[in-house]
């Protein structure tokens, strides 16, 4: 610093210096925290939980760090025209998780910023909606000093941790061996009885939300669903992109360029109820926030279409994404199903799969269509496996062997490729 330049008046901490740590473990932790926040920011909203949206502002804090960490890295390791010329794409990806992270934390501040939410707005929510809830183990909680295995949890209540922060750690997506501890933060997920039950034995404190308000704007109901259904296509889009980088698989990426064009729809479908909306209205501004909402979601659609453009356009994936998505904490596994296995001909919900086995089917790859390909997108408990269905799907690494077994597919086979 020269004598002329302005004083750095940043508080220490605050500043962000390289640090040689593998581009590989900063992407696999960018992946994990995009998709968690999409999920909070949202939730966020749906529920009027500033609690929730505080969280999502110190997770996108979290990941301006990572995302600073992995451009000083990709920097460094640029050392000639070919090598920026690979890494290039690598950019367009942490760019995009990025994005995805701005776009949560502009979600969260209509939260917390009072930006003008309908007070109606939980009131209108449809009922297959699951709750998501933050609480704080007590340390005289019996999940206490468990793991969620010997817990049991989502067995036993249908409600699913997505995430626990220790202090200043997360852990994301936790597993059947992660202990629980006082003092830990967990996100639990399920339908609004099991939260309730389940929060009381983690907090010691009941449950309680405040009565939602009566509804005085005409098709909120239809609106709210449009915001949930947005949000589930979100999700979608980002699981997708990752999938499609991870299995270089540009049918996929297809998918995804279908969502975002789904997602534009929406919005612009969203933006005319929102018009008609506000001329009944005394006090438009109170559905300021749902269009701050439609924005922020058409951007994350964007940046999902970003991660898969590389993959889209032909240019193959960097093996330094393929080996981050592979190996962040909720890897990505594309798992054939076998004749005659325990999955074919049986549906999701017959197997249970997502309590069985601790992973999630976002989606399946059936061949045979008359276009050659077909895909089921977020598929639901009655859909039924067929045997050569391709199966894609989220979860821990010994969820995704469970999975496998389930398929007939031989232990290890199936992650980071297409097979079958």
């Amino acid at each position: 610093m020269t004598p002329d330049d302005p004083p750095d008046d940043r508080h220490p901490a605050d500043r962000v210096e390289y640090e040689p740590v593998s581009v590989v473990e900063l992407l696999g932790e960018m992946k994990d925290i995009a998709e968690l926040l999409v999920d909070l920011s949202y939730s966020s909203v749906l529920f009027d939980d500033p609690a929730l949206a505080a969280e999502v502002l110190e997770l996108e804090s979290q990941m301006d760090v990572l995302q600073l960490r992995a451009r000083m890295s990709l920097v460094m390791a640029g050392r000639s025209p070919d090598e920026a010329e690979e890494l290039a794409p690598i950019f367009g990806i942490v760019g995009a998780a990025e994005k995805i992270s701005d776009a949560a934390g502009d979600i969260a501040k209509v939260v917390l910023d009072d930006v003008g939410l309908p007070a109606s707005l939980r009131a209108a929510l449809p009922d297959p909606v699951e709750t998501l809830a933050r609480a704080k183990l007590d340390e005289g909680s019996p999940y206490a000093d468990r793991t969620l295995g010997d817990i049991n949890l989502e067995t036993e209540t249908g409600v699913r941790v997505l995430a626990v922060r220790r202090g200043g750690e997360w852990l994301l997506d936790p597993g059947r061996e992660t202990t629980l501890r006082a003092g830990d933060v967990l996100f639990c997920r399920g339908p609004d009885d099991g939260v309730q039950g389940v929060f009381e034995t983690m907090t010691g404190e009941p449950y309680e939300r405040p009565a939602p308000a009566e509804s005085d704007i005409a098709d909120l109901d239809r609106a709210v669903e449009t915001v949930v259904l947005m949000r589930n296509v979100s999700e979608l889009a980002v699981d997708l992109a990752y999938g499609s980088v991870l299995f270089d698989d540009p049918e996929l990426a297809r998918e995804v360029s279908e969502l975002e064009v789904e997602v534009d729809a929406l919005k612009e479908r969203f933006e005319a109820w929102a018009l008609r909306a506000a001329g009944e209205l005394a006090e438009p501004v109170t559905i300021r926030g749902l269009l701050h909402i439609a924005t922020s979601t058409e951007v994350i659609s964007d940046a999902a279409l970003e991660i898969s453009e590389g993959v889209l356009r032909g240019l193959g994936s960097h093996p330094v994404v393929q080996a981050a998505v592979e190996a962040s904490d909720e890897i990505l596994v594309s798992v054939p199903v076998a004749a005659g296995s325990d999955l074919a001909g049986t549906t999701i919900g017959e197997q249970a799969l997502r309590t069985t086995t601790g992973t999630l089917v976002i989606a399946i790859r059936r061949d045979g269509a008359e276009n050659g390909t077909d895909w089921v997108l977020t598929p639901s408990p009655e859909t039924r496996l067929r045997a050569d269905d391709t199966l894609i799907a989220k979860g821990t690494r010994a969820g995704a062997e469970r999975l496998r077994a389930l398929a007939g597919v031989e232990e290890g086979a199936g992650t980071g490729t297409r097979s079958g």
